[in-house]
């Protein structure tokens, strides 16, 4: 007695793994906080420059919010909490 072989089916597409999508790490304009001590956050914490942890201080100010960093989920997870235990406002999600 022999056994026919068993063909495996092939799928008509491959599945291609989605890339995980770029989430950010917003920080909100608190009435705390002083505008001194949030670009110094974004100094100390992040390692931008003067200039771009300014600009990001007066969005924040200004807009309300600012997006100070991008990244994997764990990554803005990890932010977001660093930024609560400065005691900034933040928050987290998936980019647009």
């Amino acid at each position: 007695m022999s056994i026919a072989p068993v063909e495996l089916e092939k799928p008509d597409t491959v599945e291609q793994p989605q890339a995980d999508v770029p989430w950010v790490t917003i920080v909100w304009n608190d009435p705390v906080n002083t505008m001194s001590y949030v670009t110094y956050v974004f100094q100390s914490y992040f390692g931008y420059s003067r200039g771009k942890a300014e600009k990001l201080m007066k969005d924040v100010h200004e807009k309300g919010r600012a997006v100070v960093s991008n990244g994997s989920r764990e990554e803005m997870e990890r932010d977001t909490e660093a930024m609560h235990e400065f005691g900034l406002w933040a928050t987290f999600r998936k980019d647009d």
